[in-house]
């Protein structure tokens, strides 16, 4: 099935039942009066976030949701049957906009969320509802309200603990299907990866976190250049983001420090917020190099770029390091975990050998 993180569908809700205009007809009861009863009210639309899908391309299809309407009352004050509700499953990290309004209406981040986008109309009312001392045979009754409509702009947010930038060719999909059971593509040629993977990284007993590897980031990208500024928001669940540098590139003219500031700037053009996340520096294709070359080359990059964060070295080609890595970046959920909430200890299992990454 084909990646698609943006759709937009029209959604309506049922109509509401009118209300019956009715008499009671019985032998022996001649003042029977009035027994209309009241109309159904109309089905509402309903999304559910599900990890049974991770793509919206069922909407590029289907893209007409209506729910049932309510039925008409009855004689004897027999209220008409409500409209069933209408659930469209969505994937979780769904975002739901108004596209008329541009209003925010809903995010869906956890399985089982419902999110209700229209109301079914109510019912109207049947005639023994204006029955009075007054008014004995009413001949009044309301039709029900109609549903409301909408059209709605969906756009999925994956939901990721760890993020993969990097330029094309830094060797981000080769990691994650070296630190994961993802298989994106991998080739010798820029944007290999024309849309997001996700891979679980297991790291020990209940221990595990999800990766995110999106499509390469250019000079230009949040301007448009190239495929990273369309996935970038894929990133913005994430609490940690992994800046992966090629630090032995095949061609000669490319400067890794170079690289690292061009993905710096089209982060902060993009969004502060992603550019504020935690990130540390990961030195990739270290089997390239001979340990004096790899020294002097890490060395370089750092002073051109000025990075004063965590730096971490591997190769994603033969899993040196990678272990190393992983162990590291659970450790730092976890401790971002308890600070966010002090009062919950580690995961079950969880331990810090006390090893820093260098």
């Amino acid at each position: 099935m084909n990646f698609v993180d943006e759709a937009t569908i029209r959604v309506r809700a049922g109509n509401g039942g009118p209300g019956c205009l009715s008499f009671r007809r019985e032998k022996y009861v001649p003042l029977g009066g009035p027994d209309g009863g009241d109309g159904g009210d109309g089905g509402s639309v309903y999304l559910v976030a599900s990890d049974s899908t991770n793509t919206l391309a069922d909407f590029r299809v289907a893209r007409k949701f209506a729910a049932e309407s309510g039925r008409p009352g009855a004689g004897r004050n027999m209220t008409g049957r409500s409209g069933e509700d209408l659930e469209i499953v969505v994937p979780r990290g769904t975002v739901v906009h108004d596209v008329d309004t541009g209003e925010l209406i809903g995010d869906l981040t956890r399985v089982g969320e419902r999110l209700k986008v229209v109301e079914g109309g109510r019912g109207g009312l049947g005639n023994t509802r204006f029955k009075s001392s007054t008014n004995r045979s009413p001949r009044r009754t309301t039709p029900g309200t109609p549903g409301e409509a909408r059209h709605l702009r969906l756009e999925l947010k994956l939901i990721a603990d760890v993020g993969l930038v990097g330029m094309p060719n830094a060797g981000k999909s080769t990691l994650i299907r070296a630190m994961s059971a993802a298989r994106p593509k991998v080739a010798d040629y820029p944007f290999t990866t024309l849309y997001p993977n996700l891979g679980v990284v297991s790291v020990g007993a209940q221990q595990s976190f999800v990766m995110a590897d999106v499509p390469g980031l250019i000079e230009g990208a949040a301007e448009g250049a190239g495929l990273g500024i369309r996935f970038l928001k894929h990133l913005q669940r994430t609490r940690l983001l992994l800046h992966l540098v090629d630090i032995a590139p095949v061609d000669a003219a490319v400067n890794p420090a170079a690289d690292f500031k061009a993905i710096e700037r089209e982060l902060a053009t993009f969004s502060s917020d992603l550019s504020g996340k935690p990130r540390w520096l990961v030195i990739n294709k270290i089997d390239l190099l001979s340990p004096e070359a790899l020294a002097e080359a890490r060395a370089a990059l750092l002073e051109s770029t000025g990075w004063q964060g965590k730096v971490l070295e591997v190769s994603a080609a033969t899993g040196r390091g990678t272990e190393k890595l992983a162990q590291a970046v659970m450790r730092e959920l976890e401790h971002m975990k308890e600070a966010a909430d002090p009062g919950k200890t580690s995961a079950p299992g969880m331990h810090d050998s006390g090893e820093q990454p260098h």
